[in-house]
């Protein structure tokens, strides 16, 4: 029987964590309106898909009434300073005059209306803040670069406070969530409810097929969950994406909210561990080998980690040993088998066959 082989390698070992998960924004938000009025501008990117930039207005609403309630406050708070300058005025006039009398009042020193007319200027400047502010939200923005998801109204449409008229996400970065098991827990060496520094985390390469082709982008695990979920007991890692919509060279894809990718993740670095190919090691973790004599020699492994690519063991192979990796009907212990395109074991027993 001819059989296809791999040499089992030794050495420090770096574990990969193969996942999976959805793109999703990591700012998502209602665009509402803060005031009503009828809608009169409306900026051309405020549409599905349009870019915006943070405090760029989207929509514009009437501001007329807003500009003349501003006017109106500036009026009223011109009065009210006025009045504090002749409330001033008076009770420095009573101050003098009571200058020789014991313990004149405060009501003779015009002391509580000096407080009143202070107290009517603070609620002037109060209500010139509040229409001012008012005349701003004629202009609706966000505090963030991002992406328009949907919009809800158009040009000329009247809206009241509080209406939702969009919805918009950030894209200065996208976060990806990704489920783990308790060994591939293990696998990245981090405890539970893990959050690492600014800038750092655990590697993270992820990749999707977009438009018949694959793409690859770089991110970081930057935390994991303090709890595991009761439903699917999984714990659930969270990787970040910076400027996932930035294409530095044409032909780039852009890593957009809501496209489902694989993630391999790298965890800790196992020393002195074997490493094999992911096909070399059979259901309840056995091994097939192909000895010095050309026979084949069935062994129990200890499995540290495995995914896709890989298998690393602890036991049960050593290094240099020839693991067969195609499938065999029927294994016996010490039947004989041919390798394909490998090299000719050391005793020369058995002979090498061309690809």
């Amino acid at each position: 029987l001819s059989v296809y082989t791999e040499v089992a390698e030794s050495g420090a070992t770096q574990l990969m964590v193969d996942t999976y998960g959805e793109v999703r924004a990591t700012v998502r938000s209602e665009i509402v309106t803060q005031i009503g009025g009828r809608i009169v501008e409306v900026s051309p990117e405020f549409i599905e898909g349009g870019r915006f930039q943070p405090g760029e207005t989207l929509l514009a609403i009437e501001d007329t009434d807003y500009r003349s309630a501003v006017d109106e406050a500036e009026s009223r708070l011109a009065a009210a300073n006025v009045d504090l300058e002749q409330a001033l005025a008076d009770a420095d006039v009573a101050r003098k005059q009571l200058a020789g009398v014991a313990n004149p009042s405060p009501l003779a020193l015009k002391k509580p209306q000096v407080a009143r007319a202070k107290a009517a200027v603070e609620a002037a400047q109060a209500n010139l803040s509040l229409a001012r502010t008012n005349l701003e939200r004629t202009r609706v923005a966000l505090p963030y670069a991002g992406r328009v998801a949907t919009t809800e109204v158009d040009l000329g449409q009247f809206v009241t406070p509080g209406k939702v008229v969009g919805y918009a996400f950030g894209t200065d970065k996208v976060e990806i969530r990704l489920p783990l098991t308790d060994t591939q827990l293990g696998a990245l060496g981090v405890p539970i409810g893990y959050t690492a520094e600014d800038g750092a985390g655990l590697p993270v390469d992820l990749a999707a097929t977009v438009a018949g082709q694959r793409y690859r982008w770089s991110g970081r695990v930057t935390r994991l969950d303090a709890a595991i979920d009761p439903t699917t007991r999984a714990i659930y890692a969270t990787a970040e994406v910076r400027n996932p919509y930035q294409l530095n060279e044409p032909g780039d894809m852009p890593l957009a909210v809501g496209l489902f990718v694989d993630a391999a993740i790298s965890g800790r670095i196992v020393e002195g561990a074997v490493r094999i190919p992911a096909a070399g090691l059979r259901a309840g973790d056995r091994v097939f080998i192909l000895d010095d004599n050309g026979q084949l020699d069935i062994r129990d492994a200890q499995v540290v980690h495995r995914n896709g690519e890989q298998a690393v063991l602890a036991s049960g192979v050593q290094a240099g040993e020839h693991v067969i990796v195609s499938a065999i009907r029927n294994p016996i212990p010490g039947m004989s088998l041919q390798p394909i395109g490998a090299q000719a074991l050391e005793n020369g027993t058995v002979e090498t066959l061309a690809d």
